[in-house]
Formats: C-alpha cells, structure tokens, sequence
C-alpha cells in the first residue's frame, strides 16, 4: 500500500504533465537549492529575464497565464496554494554565494505576478484547511497545551524558511536566545536582522510582524492590556514556528564538511528534507567514545510540547532542544544519541528555578519509596540493555558517557550565573534513537482533507506529531459521513516518519468509541502507554495449578516454618484484592515483641524461564486506575492463590524480627513459611482501632475474623505494631530521612456506573505510616541479606543526591522569598518543609515540595555488578546506604526477582543462571514500566476529575500560587490538591496586568476593573505563596476544565498572602 506521502508524490506527478508556469517550477529550486553553483545559475537567469523584460525577448508570463486559465479550477486552487507556500519566503533566512541575485529574483516573482495568480493565491486553501488541523484547545487553560499547535502541523516550506533564519543567526555569530526566563520571544531585533528586514516590502514585513505577535504568553513584555470582555477566552492556538520565528535557537549543521552538509539536499528535484539523516552506528560510537555525543532519554514538556530536555551528565541543568527539529523525530521517553550545539547557539536563562519549574512537567516525576516527587532520572544509566535490542544497541549502552567533554578551547562554566544573573543552557540535536520507548501508539481523532487520499490524524497528545491516514485504512464511509466521526476516538499507529515531512504516517488499529466518555478514553491511555491490556494467553495459563480449588501440598508444608496458628492480619485499601502483606506483633516475655512481615510467595507459582514468567517480566508492574487494575500476573494468582486472604492458607516468605518497644532490632530470621490470616482489616479500621485503644470492638464493627483470635487480640497487635511504628519513624527522621508527601485525589464511584459521585484529597494516617515502616525496615533487611550474599547480582533500589547547581539556585531563591529552607542534607530539608505551623501549613507545604522536588532525581533499579562504586547504592531520601523492594511481588517484577535471590541466598530456593546483565536488563525495565504505571495512574485521576468538574462543576475553592510567569502563573487548588495554570488573559474582569522580577521573585499585578466606574482599578499581587479563589469550570473540549480566577473583594485586592502567617 502506497504511503500517503507517496500518493502525495504521484499526484505532484501529474501537476507536472499539466505544464504549470515556469514561475512556479522555478520557485520550487530556489526552496530546493542554495550551493554556489546553483546561485551562479540564477543569477544568470535573473539576467536573462531582465533582457527579455526589456523587451529584447520573449516573456513567458503570458503562457503562465493561459496555462493557469486552462487548468480546471481544483487544480488551480491547489497551484495557487503551492506558489504561496513556496512564496513564504523570508529575505533574512538566505546565505552564501548568490545571496542578492536570489533575493532579486524573488523581489521580481511578486511584482510580476498577475493579478489572477494574485487572486487565487489569497482565495486559495489555508496551510491549516491543506494540512488538517488539531483539535480545538482554544478554550483549554490548563497548560496541557500552550501554544496550540504542534511545531509538526507546519507546512514543510515554513520549516526550510525556519531553517535558513536559523542558519542566517549562526553565520552572524549572535546570541539569539532571549534573556528572560523561559522565552526566545519579545526581544528586540539585532541591528543585523533589522537592517535586512527593512529592505523588504511592506507586505512581508506585516506578515512577520503578525506571525511574532501571536505568542504573547511567552512575551516578557512587563506589561500586557486589553479590553475588558473583548477577549476572555485564551487566545487561538499558535504556532511555536511563528513564536520563534526570527529568535529560535539555530541549529548547527550535521558536520563541518561539505559532504556531510549535502546529508539532507537529497537529488536535485527532491523534496528538501525537514530533519537531519542519523548518523551511523560506527559515528555514534565512535563519538560517545570520544565525549562528543551525548546519550540520554528524551523528556518533551507537555504544556510546552516545542522544549525538550536531556540530563545532562556533567549534574548540570538539563540540555535544551528546541522544536520537533531539534527533537529529529524522535518521541517522548526515547533513548537518543545527542550533540551539543554551538555555544553560542545556546538558550540563555535566568538562574532561577522558578519560572522553569512553573512551565516545565511535573509528570515525569516519580513517588519514590515514601512517595518522594523524583524528576527524571538524570543520572547516566548502567551498562544493560532492555529485552529484545539489538547488538548495536547494546554495544551504544556500554560506551553511553558518565563524563562530558568540551571540544575546543577550554570555556568557563556554562550553568554558573553570569553578572547580571543569566547563565547559559546548553543546547543540541538528535542526531541518533538508540531505543525508541515510546509505544508509537497515540489516540486521537481523524479530520477530512478535501481532495486528498489521506485523511488528518490529530493526537490527544501534541507531543506526537499529526499523521497521515491513507483512506482506504479509514472507516468505509469515513468521506462520505466524516461529520459523523469528528468526537470518535481511534488509536493509529505510527509506522513511518520521512525526514522530508512534518507528518509521520501511520494506520489505524482500534476505533475506541466516542471521545470525553471514561472507558474509551481509558482505554487510549493504556495502549498509547503500552500497557499490556490482552487476555493472558493458553500457554501462559498452562503454567497455573490446575486442580481447583488448589491447597498446599502436605511436603510443601513440611519445607517451610508453619506459621498457620499466629495471630497474623493484613491492613489494606477497602477496595484491595491483591493483598501482597500481612503483619504479626507477638509479646516476648522479657518484654521485647517478635514482630513478622509476611510477603506471598509468588515465586513458588512462577518459576523461572517459563511463559508465564516472560510475560510478568514484561509486563513488569500492574497498573493501577481509579475504576480498575491491569494485572502483572493472571488473576487467579493476584486474587486469589498468592493473594493474603482471610481464614486461607497461603505460601508466604517471612521476616520476623525480636525488636524492642523502642525500635532497636536484635536480631533478624528469613524464611519460606506458611500463614493463615485471621483477618483482613482497611486502613479505617486499625485507625479505628488506633484512635480509640480503649474501645472494645464489636464483632460486627469488623470484617469476619478467626475465632481462634479474639478481636482484643487483634486490637492490642496494632496498637503494638503502632507503638513500635511511631519509634522507627521518629529513629528514621533523627537519622536524617527525608519525606515528601504529594497530594493524591481519591474518587467515589457509582457501583453500577463506575462514574465519579464525589472526590477528596486522600489523607495518609497514622495506619498508612504503621505498614510503611515495616515494609521499609523489611526491604532494608532484605537489601542487607541478598546483597552480602551475591555482590554482583543483587537487584537493589538507589536513589541520587539532588543535582547541587539547581539546589543552589532553590536557595538562592527561597533566601529571597524569606523561607528558611536548609538543603545541606536530606534530614534538613525534611526538618525544614515541617516548621510551618498555622492554618495553610500544609497547602505551603506542598507548594515548597512542588519547588524542592525540581533538582530530585528518580529513584532507580539497578544490578550491584554494574556499578563499581558503592557510594552509588545509597538511597538519598531514605539516608541509607543500601535497599530494595520485597514486599510487593504480586504487583512488581523487582519484588519477584529479589524473592528469587532471597531464597537461592538462604538455600530454600533454586540457584539462579543469571549474570549482571540480565539483572541490569530487568532492572531497567521495571525503571520504565513503573515509570509508565506511575503516568497512567496520574492520567486516569485526571480523566476523572475532568468528569467530575462536568457533571459537578463549576467548583469554588481557595488556591495557592504556586509559581509565577509573566503572563501567567500556576496555583494549588486546595480543596481538590490539583495544580492548575491561571492566564490573566482570560481572567473576566481584568483589563490589565504588569509582570515585575525583582531578583529571582516574579510578581504579577493585576488590574480589575472597578465595579464602581468612577474608582480606580483594584489592583492585585500575585506571587508565589499569594492565596487567591477560583472557579473550575467544564470546556469545550472532552475531559479538559480550567481554573478561572475569581475577582477579589474590593477591601482585600491582595486577598491573603500565606506568608502573613509565618516568620519564615
């Protein structure tokens, strides 16, 4: 089947038999071609069309014209469409030989052209009508989408236009990046550019004026008025090609040498390529040997989807790509191979955190063990590759550079602070995709192109770029009805992306049903994130016991320590069917407790190497969802045989410590063992029993229980285990642990309908720390055994220190904002976040998270063999030199493999026929797949939020600023604990606003109309901290609300600045 590219091509083909006008071919080199023989060809051409002009030969305009009035009108308007694209020209964006003759030339192709081209090039179709176009987030504030349109739905002459002002910017050696904080727009013109643009005429210089003028969002202006009503929507989506028109970031070219510049001119009559050709295998490694490439995965900021962002590896901030160009068609999540721009081609930024935290995401952050916000892994991964890649593939992993290297002549820090506090971002490109991790899977609905074989696939997400559906892969009435399809979600697949188009293409594999409603739109958000959402196969279900219901074998019993008569209880979510833990507290008689964790032995049912073990280890974790989970493992195990049920037998692998009522353990025992749990208690219910350690419970205030347990029993064991918690913790925080609680939205649901009948910040309590301590204390335990035991094969969890530059520039700003925040270990920052005491401590708190998470690092999995170093074991937040995960095998593939090394350590287990490498592959799987889970989870509480805000809505809540921009800035709904952008443009009411920096605190100024015309305007701070009410309201478009910002009482414009309350 032919690609809508190639259909594209036939049917320029037969544009071409139609004899169009000299003109338009010529038009079609002069975009094609820049060398210098080619210039010389042109500039005699211009002289041989003044000679003819003069009268000394034929002209051909005349035929031009007949020719266009014989071409039927469909044609036409096609044709006038090619000349106005091919026309978008630019007399900035040319260099080299040749340069006046070309520009001479083009001067004369618009003040020759007829009055009839002229007609048809106005009336023809737009460049959005031709290329289909995304769908309406005009309305949307959330910042899930800034600038409305993917750099990729560009037609591709706007990119050669784009790419010659880039080159036009490196040839002039000027510093093009803006000098504000997260902007390359509003600033002023070099004398340069501005004395070329003043040679141009009227008409274009309108046009660019115009282009630059529909991003001011991004605009560092100061100040920003309109009228009062007029415009209260968010304005159109822009184009970030129009936004960086003259002051994006040029792009340096492949290679120094001519052949390597020739790399994307292709044949002469080729299309002209957009991105770069890859290098090879042999460049690539050849240059991350010598540190001149840099290989790190790709980060694409969501609400700003034209940035992206690779750690760097030098612990500097992260290395800048700017647009899908830079980016060379490589997706969000992918492993590339990069290299460094020129330096003074680099971004140049304030040195403050706080306007880049306020636009960069926050989804790709991960909760780490005491559910830390960790940003993206930063940290150069070990050797190790991911199952299924390729030999070359392996081979860039192993020369994948821990240390970067400048060529050329030494240079001073980039990321320290200038003198006027700016420092430089380094920048780059794509030039290889070592792994691509994204799924290529999108959701999305189909737009219908007139007059094309393809139809427009525009993503839900604009970081994928649109793709073209051929149509006959569409629905068999999809051109006749297309109306009918407009709120139809599909899944299409990407299976190509030419370096000479801004569109991939792609085919259709799912219609997933009507778009804004929960099940398919679940259902997009797990197979764009390649979750594993089939039925386990046959052959996987082979592996299961057969004979049901299954009891343990008598000789199994016998192999374990026989547990079955202890008073042992599990303390779950209400809802929870994998029940992975349960928890033992016995009184010894010299006063100290033997305390037992109890993890379900799914090791005994999935052995190694067979299918049912492939496909675990794929799949990697369960994802979980408001409504429903996606199992790791055929339910049968995770509900039932593993899972910890009540008053059943289960196969269990224990810790079981001797442990004083202070906390101190004494000594520490592993084993394969066999329980029985007496009872399966909520986290309500031991708070219940915690609240009130006096109450008696009645038999009915809980679920059933063993009798051979009295339910006082039960009860003075959580308040034991209780006891004993509050030591550990109290012990880990002296020690200088660190936690970061992040607000988590909780549902309930209709039980029939499964939709959202009311929401509510989930409170973690006295019960929640109770489990937490002693699943940490046992994956401690366990790290300690399996690690001194195999020290080259141990699957522990590490977690890096903060990236110290961007802590400094944390401190600097907080010192400003008058916070006494000590970043100097993880126990500091911890005794600080926990020093506010008033009635918006907890909001400030999580505000001050939301700022400390940004130089996180993720938590990561990793082989003990592939690192030499042991001071990369530690665990920053956990301030603890080794640890793992244990205690959730039903749910984590990690869990599973450490229960392996954990048994085959103490001899109850096979040994094992791994080696480092195997290890460090899975560890880096289960890295991206918790990774994914942790997204899919976040998604999902959104998609339900958005409906709750729809039905419920609108919702009024108190909201904290959390960060500030200059004509925007981002708040924590309180009431609800989601983050929300505000834009003062659509603020009813507002008719005016001033940005201020002083320092690193931004401040932004609101001016309200007055309700009493002859007062003067109210105005209003905002900054980080302000306290301000806003209304979430429905859009137009599915699952999307936004945060309105609500007018001020005339007697409070300031209404309430948290840091009032405080003397920090």
């Amino acid at each position: 089947m032919d690609s809508p590219r190639q259909v594209k091509n036939l049917n320029g083909e037969s544009k071409r038999n139609q004899n169009p006008p000299q003109k338009d071919a010529y038009d079609k080199l002069l975009n094609q071609h820049s060398s210098s023989k080619f210039s010389q060809y042109l500039e005699q051409y211009a002289k041989d069309a003044t000679f003819q002009k003069e009268g000394n030969g034929p002209s051909t305009l005349p035929k031009a014209q007949s020719d266009m009035q014989n071409i039927p009108q469909r044609h036409r308007d096609q044709l006038a469409n090619d000349l106005s694209v091919s026309s978008d020209f630019s007399l900035s964006s040319k260099k080299g030989k040749g340069e006046e003759s070309t520009l001479s030339l083009y001067m004369e192709k618009l003040s020759t052209r007829s009055p009839q081209q002229e007609f048809e090039r106005k009336q023809g179709v737009s460049d959005r009508q031709r290329w289909g176009q995304r769908r309406d987030t005009a309305t949307s504030h959330d910042g899930d989408v800034e600038s409305g349109e993917e750099l990729g739905s560009l037609n591709p002459n706007e990119s050669k236009k784009h790419l010659k002002q880039q080159k036009k910017a490196k040839d002039s050696n000027k510093d093009v990046a803006s000098k504000e904080t997260d902007s390359f727009v509003g600033c002023p013109q070099s004398p340069n550019t501005a004395g070329t643009s003043g040679q141009e005429p009227e008409k274009i210089k309108k046009a660019k004026k115009k282009k630059l003028s529909r991003h001011p969002e991004e605009v560092k202006s100061g100040e920003g008025t309109f009228q009062s009503g007029v415009d209260t929507q968010v304005s159109r989506p822009r184009s970030p090609f129009g936004k960086d028109k003259k002051l994006q970031q040029p792009r340096a070219p492949s290679a120094n040498s001519p052949a390597d510049k020739s790399k994307n001119k292709g044949p002469r009559g080729a299309k002209k390529r957009i991105f770069e050709s890859y290098m090879t295998f042999e460049e690539v490694s050849h240059g991350l040997k010598r540190g001149e490439l840099i290989q790190g995965q790709l980060r694409i900021n969501p609400k700003k989807y034209h940035e992206a962002f690779i750690p760097s590896p030098d612990d500097a901030r992260d290395i800048f790509l700017d647009g899908i160009v830079a980016r060379n068609r490589a997706l969000n999540g992918d492993i590339v191979v990069l290299r460094l721009l020129p330096r003074e081609q680099w971004k140049v930024v304030r040195s403050d955190t706080e306007g880049e935290g306020a636009s960069e995401s926050d989804t790709q952050k991960e909760t780490i063990v005491q559910t830390a916000q960790k940003k993206t892994d930063r940290m150069p991964r070990p050797g190790g590759v991911v199952e299924g890649q390729s030999s070359d593939q392996e081979e860039l992993r192993k020369l994948q550079n821990t240390t970067f290297t400048d060529t050329g002549e030494h240079l001073e820090d980039p990321s320290l602070p200038r003198h006027n506090g700016e420092i430089l971002q380094k920048t780059a490109r794509v030039v290889f995709i070592v792994e691509k991790i994204h799924s290529r899977a999108v959701t999305g609905c189909l737009k219908f192109l007139p007059d094309k074989p393809f139809a427009m696939f525009s993503p839900v997400d604009h970081r994928v770029p649109r793709i073209n559906v051929l149509l006959a892969d569409c629905p068999q009435d999809f051109s006749s009805r297309p109306g009918d399809y407009t709120n139809i979600l599909f899944v299409c697949r990407i299976t190509n992306w030419e370096a000479d188009s801004n569109f991939a293409e792609g085919q259709l594999s799912k219609t997933l049903g009507q778009a804004g409603e929960i099940e398919p739109e679940t259902e997009g958000i797990l197979i764009e994130h390649g979750v594993d959402i089939s039925e386990f196969s046959d052959e996987v279900l082979d592996f299961l016991p057969k004979n049901l219901p299954w009891t343990i074998p008598a000789d199994e019993i016998t192999k374990r320590k026989d547990l079955r008569k202890e008073c042992i209880f599990t303390i779950d979510p209400a809802t929870a069917r994998d029940l992975d833990d349960a928890l033992s507290c016995k009184r010894l008689p010299d006063g100290n407790f033997e305390v037992g964790v109890h993890i379900a032995d799914v090791s005994y049912f999935v052995k190694e190497n067979n299918a049912l073990d492939t496909i675990a280890s794929q799949r990697a974790n369960s994802f979980y969802m408001v409504q429903k989970v996606i199992p790791m493992l055929p339910r049968l195990l995770c509900e039932e045989l593993c899972s910890l049920n009540p008053l059943t037998d289960r196969l269990t692998f224990s810790v079981i410590w001797k442990i004083t009522p202070t906390g101190e353990t004494l000594n520490v025992w592993f084993g394969r063992s066999v329980i029985c749990s007496c009872v399966k208690l909520s986290y309500d219910h031991a708070q219940s029993m915690i609240d009130t350690p006096e109450k008696i419970f009645a038999a009915e205030e809980l679920p059933p229980t063993d009798p051979k347990h009295p339910i006082d029993e039960i009860h003075q064991a959580v308040l034991n285990l209780h006891s004993i918690a509050q030591n550990l913790r109290a012990g880990r925080f002296t020690s200088g642990a660190l936690r970061m609680d992040q607000l988590k939205l909780s549902f309930t649901l209709d039980k029939e309908t499964m939709m959202p009948q009311g929401c509510y910040v989930y409170k973690y309590r006295q019960s929640n720390e109770l489990v937490e301590e002693f699943m940490l204390l046992a994956n401690m335990a366990t790290a300690k055994q399996i690690y001194k035991n195999f020290p080259q094969l141990a699957l522990l969890r590490r977690h890096p220190p903060p990236k110290a530059k961007m802590v400094d520039e944390l401190q600097e700003l907080c010192d400003q904002l008058g916070l006494s925040i000590d970043f100097s270990s993880a126990g500091a920052l911890h005794k600080s976040l926990n020093t506010f005491d008033d009635d918006y401590a907890e909001s400030r708190k999580e505000v001050l998270t939301h700022m400390c998470s940004r130089p996180m690092q993720m938590a990561l999995y990793f082989c003990t063999g592939t690192l030499v170093d042991e001071q990369l074991f530690k665990h920053y937040a956990l301030n603890i030199p080794l640890y793992t995960h244990f205690t959730s095998p039903i749910r984590r593939y990690a869990d599973l493999v450490v229960h392996r090394l954990l048994a085959s350590s103490l001899n109850c287990g096979p040994s094992l026929g791994l080696s480092s490498e195997d290890v460090q592959k899975q560890a880096k799987r289960c890295n991206d797949r918790k990774s994914m889970s942790k997204r899919v989870q976040e998604l999902s509480a959104d998609l339900f939020f958005g409906v709750f805000v729809k039905e419920c809505g609108p919702l009024e809540s108190d909201a904290m600023v959390m960060g500030v921009l200059d004509q925007s800035f981002d708040v924590l709904v309180i009431r609800y604990g989601v983050q929300k952008r505000v834009y003062c443009k659509s603020v009813v009411g507002v008719n005016k606003f001033h940005y201020n920096r002083v320092g690193k605190k931004s401040e932004l100024t609101l001016f309200w109309t007055p309700e009493d015309p002859e007062k003067a305007p109210v105005e209003q701070v905002i900054s980080i901290f302000t306290l301000v009410k806003v209304q979430l309201k429905a859009d137009v478009a599915p699952m999307k609300y936004s945060a309105m910002l609500q007018r001020p009482e005339e007697n409070e414009s300031d209404y309430e600045s948290a840091e009032e309350h405080t003397d920090a």
